[in-house]
């Protein structure tokens, strides 16, 4: 206190301040201890909260530009992925068109009879796309031996089932399945089983005691 002509006048004490940066210093100090990070998410969760939050960012604004919106976006990748796996049913595995070029018989010649011991041999142990694939080789044999097909090295499944197609047009729908059969099992990585299997040994049957159109020998 002051006096000043006999009056008493209270001087004011300045306030004790901190400068802003030493203050926002002590606060990340503070902050940063332990006790206040007991709960936070890992480093994992953090990342995987980011990386959906980017998706449905993503979704929204893809929405935003489709016709209909969310429901319209929904319906176009449903019928994107029905078109994607019809197509890998129907075409199997990408390198099919490529290895279905090659020949139908990889050995020595064998006669049909040769080739229907093995496909049984292979059905009785349960190897049912070893079975198809002996089938259809016998198939095509038995129509060489019968000279509905010509004896070619290097004829594809395919080639084998339009050429015998002319002179047995019944069951032209038969050999192309059975071809296509073929195939799958052979270069598109698919499994036969017991019923497709089955299938091929009847048709073969069936062909044994079919009369053939007297066209002669396909070239």
């Amino acid at each position: 206190m002051m006096s000043t002509g006999g009056l008493i006048t209270r001087a004011d004490t300045p306030p004790v301040t901190t400068p802003r940066d030493p203050a926002q210093d002590a606060a990340e100090r503070e902050l940063s201890k332990p006790m206040y990070h007991e709960n936070d998410p890992g480093l994992l969760d953090r990342a995987l909260r980011k990386f959906l939050n980017w998706i449905d960012d993503l979704f929204d604004a893809a929405s935003g530009a489709t016709p209909g919106g969310t429901l319209g976006l929904v319906v176009i990748l449903a019928l994107v992925i029905l078109a994607a796996a019809a197509l890998w049913w129907r075409l199997g595995n990408p390198t099919r068109v490529a290895a279905s070029s090659s020949g139908l018989f990889d050995d020595g010649i064998r006669s049909s009879a040769d080739h229907r011991a093995a496909a049984e041999s292979h059905a009785a142990a349960g190897r049912w796309t070893e079975a198809v694939q002996e089938r259809m080789r016998a198939v095509v044999r038995s129509l060489e031996e019968r000279t509905l097909l010509d004896p070619r090295p290097g004829r594809t499944a395919d080639e084998a089932a339009a050429e015998a197609a002319r002179s047995l047009p019944t069951h032209a729908a038969d050999l192309r399945a059975a071809a296509r059969t073929f195939d799958d099992v052979t270069y598109g990585g698919r499994t036969a089983d017991a019923d497709t299997y089955a299938r091929l040994r009847t048709l073969d049957l069936t062909l044994d005691r079919t009369k053939p159109l007297l066209t002669g020998p396909t070239a």
